[in-house]
């Protein structure tokens, strides 16, 4: 990315992110899901880390997955294993 998106992009970051009628924690978990149903890596562990941070337990991991699971099928159990992974790390 130039300097000017990837800028733009980390205040999209932080604005999407930032707590509203969603807490933030809730705001990193669904961004988690996501980064799990599309198989995205990087996505993963900073999400995974970012939710622990504001609060996520590792039981509330589980739960989200079980949905990313619900909803993604099999690549999702793979991917959700990352999460756990990175939960721990």
């Amino acid at each position: 990315m130039t300097p000017d998106t990837s800028v733009a992009f980390k205040q999209l970051h932080q604005a999407s992110l930032k707590a509203g009628a969603l807490d933030s924690k809730t705001k990193e978990l669904i961004a988690l899901a996501i980064g799990v149903s599309r198989l995205c890596e990087g996505c993963i562990v900073h999400h995974t880390k970012a939710a622990k941070a504001a609060g996520a337990s590792l039981q509330e991991v589980h739960e989200m997955l079980d949905v990313c699971t619900l909803m993604g099928g099999g690549p999702a159990t793979v991917y959700g294993k990352k999460a756990v992974d990175a939960y721990g790390a």
